[in-house]
């Protein structure tokens, strides 16, 4: 049973027919257990702080129930382990004692070692459910992933979602395959010696289906967000919010042995405590860790560009293990595309490009013209490894209009530019579903609520959203089931001639990443990144104690000719994105290239060189 500040919430089933039941409910006067299916109805006994408990006997797993409040009416419970069917229903009964792993070898991965792939599990395969991404764990492992990031799987309203619009935010969504799903799924994945990593929603709870506020203050109007009142992390009654919050989180990596939690938006949770939340959460994922003799890592989505938040404590920092840095992939999605509306009018540079991959933000207190203040702080001092990249994920995407992916933006060959530039990055790097072949079918938001107020809500809040981007046209409709159909991977697209090459390249690419300490090893002491004067192509230098790698990066339309005078020595030609076996015309370049040697770069062209070792002072 998860560890707690105070109680364990939930329903815990003990065994021989016994389980206990702890729901947070300050606002009541009486709390009863309402087994629906056999109309028998057990009172809850008054524990301390809100808190309402009681061991049951003659309850099975499977067995249906809500609470009853002050005999009148009854909701599902709050911290609900699964509700099989749907969010208005009871909540059901889980024997998490029952499931049989078989990971108890696994140790988890070195962060710095995570190759991230992003899937939302509706729409990775034609099932849409967790066996059927067990039968694609083969694929990944082979194209060289070793840790899956799954969005949100919280039980949400209907059977189409992103999944932040969850509402029970310890239950497994029904239709993926529920809570013995989602383990097969884990279980699976670290007998390929795939990390898990987990998205979790703490900024807000869904619209449709939340009856937490029958219960208790969950939320405060101290603090306003896009999804209306905030969580209540600072508030009156906030130490059971924060508790519950913190239980959830220990939740996933005790139950279900996730990996890592994916944070989402942490710039939507406000908390003025002298602990933050985030601070608070990072502590006990900590012991939590040291009790498992397993790491646990806590990643976090932000916009802040704010470096507290993957600080340690000791330097005044949250201690979040990781963050994902939109920086990197506005800046080379703006490169590519000549993108200027939204938050793009922000990038568009080859400099903006280069102190990205040498720094990890962009903005660190410069003048912001998107946001028209000042902002960020300066991340110089944040190793790498504490930044995940990416030229693509489900926001990125899927909060374009017409949820086009780069595959629609640009041509083959930047696509390959930028697959290159995201791989061989001193970062984490983070790939999205379908893109190492090229998947053309758009990723759209799509819900599927049964509140037409709410659906109505929903299509003009994505309009309002698309206005800074000069999008007027209508957007689909992401109430619409073809919005969720059309979002489905098309795998038989592996087979055609360009697609199978492309994911050849990002094969190519993964496995020098992980053969060459030089690009394996995440450290921004043995990284030098410059522009080439006169170009628009940067060179990226990373070397260790043996090998030397020069990664050159061609971002315009024209050719360019060089003189590698990094390389003192031969340089060996480790990958060209101009060959013939990437669909390419070739470019021309030996398979070695002398000191002094002059090449032509090719449009969007992407290049590897390796050198051996060589005196060079860290940068």
């Amino acid at each position: 049973m998860i560890k707690s500040d105070i109680f364990p919430v939930g329903c815990w089933y003990i065994g021989n027919k016994k389980a206990s039941f702890t729901v947070w409910a300050p606002k009541a006067e009486q709390v009863d257990v309402e087994f629906t299916a056999v109309n028998r109805i057990v009172p809850l006994t008054y524990a301390d702080l809100g808190y309402w408990r009681g061991v049951i006997e003659e309850v099975e797993p499977g067995s249906p129930y809500k609470y009853r409040l002050n005999q009148s009416c009854s909701f599902p419970d709050p911290a609900s382990f699964y509700q099989q069917d749907g969010v208005h229903q009871p909540s059901v009964v889980v024997n998490h004692g029952g499931f049989h792993w078989a990971d108890h070898k696994w140790a988890n991965l070195p962060l710095e070692s995570y190759i991230v792939y992003e899937i939302h599990v509706g729409t990775f395969t034609p099932e849409g459910t967790f066996d059927a991404v067990i039968d694609k764990l083969g694929y990944l492992s082979d194209l060289g992933i070793n840790a899956l990031q799954i969005m949100p799987v919280a039980q949400f309203p209907g059977n189409r979602n992103w999944g932040y619009d969850g509402t029970y935010p310890f239950a497994v969504q029904n239709s993926y395959g529920g809570p013995d799903g989602l383990k097969r799924l884990v279980n699976a994945c670290h007998s390929y010696g795939i990390a898990v990593a987990l998205d979790v929603v703490y900024n807000h709870f869904g619209p449709e289906g939340n009856y937490s506020g029958m219960f208790g203050y969950y939320t405060t109007p101290k603090h306003h967000t896009p999804w209306g009142d905030a969580i209540n992390y600072d508030s009156e009654y906030s130490f059971a919010v924060r508790s519950f919050v913190i239980q959830n989180a220990l939740y996933w990596f005790q139950e279900y042995h996730i990996d890592a939690l994916r944070i989402d938006a942490i710039h939507g949770i406000f908390d003025m405590s002298a602990k933050h939340i985030l601070e608070d959460l990072a502590e006990h994922t900590k012991t939590l860790s040291k009790d498992l003799d397993k790491p646990l890592y806590l990643i976090a989505e932000s916009d802040l560009n704010d470096a507290r938040v993957i600080r340690e404590k000791a330097q005044g920092g949250y201690g979040i293990h990781a963050q994902w840095n939109d920086d990197f992939h506005h800046a080379l999605h703006a490169v590519l595309t000549g993108e200027k509306t939204g938050y793009y009018a922000d990038f568009g540079t080859i400099d903006n490009l280069v102190k990205a991959i040498r720094e990890g933000f962009v903005y660190s207190w410069e003048y912001s013209v998107y946001r028209k203040r000042f902002f960020g702080s300066s991340s110089k001092d944040i190793p790498p490894q504490k930044f995940v990249a990416y030229i693509q994920n489900h926001d990125q995407t899927g909060n374009r209009h017409s949820g086009d992916r780069l595959s629609a933006l640009v041509s083959y060959e930047a696509l390959k530019l930028a697959a290159g530039a995201l791989i061989t990055s001193p970062f984490i790097p983070l790939l999205f579903m379908g893109e190492e072949y090229g998947e053309e079918s758009p990723f759209l938001y799509f819900i599927s609520h049964s509140d037409e107020h709410l659906i109505n809500a929903v299509r003009e809040g994505r309009k309002k959203d698309f206005k800074s981007f000069g999008w007027t046209t209508e957007p689909p409709d992401p109430q619409s089931e073809s919005a969720f159909e059309h979002s489905k991977l098309y795998w038989d697209r592996l087979s055609q001639t360009r697609n199978k090459a492309l994911h050849e390249y990002y094969q190519a690419l993964l496995e020098l990443r992980k053969k060459l300490p030089a690009l394996s090893i995440l450290t921004k002491k043995k990284l030098h990144v410059e522009r080439i004067p006169d170009t628009a192509v940067v060179l990226m230098h990373r070397w260790d104690e043996a090998k030397h790698v020069l990664v050159l990066m061609n971002f315009s339309n024209q050719d360019y000719s060089i003189t590698l005078e990094q390389a003192q020595e031969t340089s060996i030609k480790l990958l060209d994105s101009y060959e013939e076996c990437w669909m390419a015309s070739g470019s021309g370049i030996s398979s070695t290239v002398g000191v002094g040697q002059r090449i032509t770069v090719k449009p969007y062209h992407f290049l590897i060189f390796m050198t051996e070792s060589r005196e060079h002072d860290d940068q």
